[in-house]
């Protein structure tokens, strides 16, 4: 099987049908050579009838030029068309990924005041084209060119289409290599009245370059535009034209003040906060793509909840978080409209929510949202019974993510009456000191595209029992030694723990935020989407 990551642009890579990549829209080839998309991140942001969407791609292929074909719900002008730089689109993606984090317990006859000193720093660490044939004849299958502009590299269409048969015959008499069955997929678009954005790429000014295997790749200028639509949906029928198998989509929504989920499919929470094998360090992206594999094999045809959390604020922090210029980049300053202002968002209108979505052939409807309730999870916190809490939870702000830690216990000597376990922090000097060692800090799971399938045990390598997947762990919880007594001194008492800081606290868990505000968000498309995908 083989992952790659793929958009919610919905476009299908033509002329390789055993490897093209699927996503909402296809690409049409201007040869009959392979040519397939193996990485694009999109986000979108939304409020009221107004959506931004943001796309990145990067191809592998023909130098000759090619074209993204994109279905929207009116014509786009030139006007609602720009292109961007590429570092927000990482940025985004890096921020909702599942993350692994590295703890050592701290002296247990050390200061009690861990709350105040250790849980901050540790919350804080970081990981770190030709223009189409003037001589075309739409009239003949039913296509009108609604649009027709220059945008960076990109020659942009907007079409139309009477039905599907005509669009691919329009296609096809381009010279355009349109993958077989496209017309019935194509079908409920043109029915709905959608229109089709056409980006085609003129290679000539394009920089092409050689990735780590030597494969030719051209990365494409960012595009972004805006329109306005009722419908909040994600089009991913059109495309399986191209689908050999299963595929998964990623989908980052950035929105003011919510969180989201799907209303057309069963919503689960990816299982968080567990102890992981010291070996999970170096193979931490094959560790989570096992793990989502058990989910969904326990939640067939289910869309898995990754991260909802406010989207300036993390805790542990894989980098620094979002901020208004990237928002602003992103969308928002068209997010209110063309009547309107642009609007200075506080830092806590947005949250990120990122959904994780498996499907194949089968697959009969689009992926549409609703706003949903805001949750926590997967966070440094005790509940009342002492433990670091597991799962998920109704709340008042969002802080949830898939968050996965190994855990080292402390092994010096504990020479006091009184110690305290299982507090958690940083390496202690005799450990940092050690030559070559090095922290694994906040490592974020960006790598699961390309991360090895079916190499990990779960239960040999998990630390305690998963009861949403059935999932028993061979190993036991992390034992705490038997605490060492100095000659002549009173044995210690039994082991305490310490009491729980106050959860209720918003932002990143130790820095409180400001609640999200409450803006209410409909629309095609969620506020913001990063996405990838992998087949097999």
């Amino acid at each position: 099987m083989r992952m790659t990551r793929l958009a919610i642009v919905c476009a299908i890579a033509l002329g390789a049908p055993a490897t093209a990549d699927a996503f909402c829209g296809f690409y049409v080839a201007g040869s009959n050579k392979d040519m397939f998309n193996d990485a694009t991140q999109v986000v979108l942001m939304r409020k009221g009838t107004r959506t931004v969407l943001s796309m990145q791609n990067n191809y592998k292929g023909p130098p000759e030029a090619f074209a993204m074909v994109i279905p929207v719900p009116v014509v786009l002008q030139e006007a609602d068309v720009k292109t961007l730089t590429k570092d927000v689109f990482v940025h985004v993606e890096q921020m909702g990924a599942p993350r692994l984090v590295e703890y050592w317990e701290q002296d247990p006859c050390g200061s009690n005041d861990y709350e105040k000193s250790e849980s901050r720093k540790m919350a804080r660490a970081s990981g770190v084209a030709a223009a189409p044939q003037a001589d075309a004849k739409p009239k003949d299958y039913g296509v009108t060119i609604e649009a027709k502009f220059t945008v960076g590299e990109y020659q942009i269409l907007i079409l139309s289409a009477k039905d599907s048969t005509g669009l691919e015959g329009w296609l096809t008499a381009e010279k355009y290599q349109v993958p077989k069955g496209a017309a019935p997929l194509l079908r409920p678009y043109v029915e709905q009245g959608m229109k089709f954005f056409v980006a085609k790429v003129d290679p000539q000014k394009v920089k092409f370059v050689n990735d780590a295997n030597g494969t030719p790749r051209a990365a494409l200028s960012p595009l972004r535009f805006h329109y306005d639509s009722e419908e909040f949906a994600l089009p991913i029928r059109l495309g399986l034209a191209n689908s050999s198998g299963t595929q998964d989509l990623i989908v980052n929504i950035l929105a003011p003040g919510k969180r989201y989920e799907v209303t057309n499919y069963k919503n689960v929470m990816i299982p968080t906060n567990i102890d992981v094998a010291p070996s999970m360090k170096d193979k931490f992206g094959a560790f989570y793509t096992a793990l989502f594999d058990r989910t969904i094999e326990k939640n067939p045809g289910a869309v898995i909840t990754e991260y909802a959390w406010q989207a300036t604020t993390c805790d542990p922090c894989p980098g620094p978080a979002l901020d208004y210029g990237e928002f602003q980049t992103l969308g928002a300053d068209v997010l209110e409209g063309p009547q309107k202002q642009p609007t200075m968002y506080r830092n806590a209108d947005f949250v990120l929510t990122r959904l994780h979505a498996r499907y194949g052939k089968s697959i009969s409807d689009d992926l549409r949202f609703k706003e949903a309730q805001p949750i926590v999870g997967g966070r440094e916190h005790l509940e009342s019974n002492g433990k670091i809490e597991e799962g998920w939870q109704p709340s008042s702000v969002n802080n949830f993510q898939g968050r996965y830690a190994i855990r080292h216990r402390w092994t010096g000597p504990i020479a006091c009456s009184d110690p305290v376990r299982d507090r958690w922090g940083g390496p202690p000097p005799e450990v940092s000191s050690r030559p070559g060692f090095e922290p694994t800090g906040v490592k974020p799971a960006v790598d699961i595209a390309l991360a090895p399938r079916g190499g990990i045990d779960l239960p040999k390598v998990v630390r305690r029992d998963v009861p949403e997947l059935d999932l028993k762990a061979v190993a036991a919880t992390i034992a705490t030694p038997t605490p060492t007594t100095p000659t002549g001194t009173t044995p210690p008492e039994p082991t305490k723990t310490f009491t729980p800081r106050d959860t209720s606290k918003k932002g990143c868990g130790c820095d409180a935020g400001a609640e999200p505000g409450a803006f209410a968000l409909l629309g095609l498309f969620g506020l913001g989407w990063v996405t990838r995908r992998r087949r097999r």
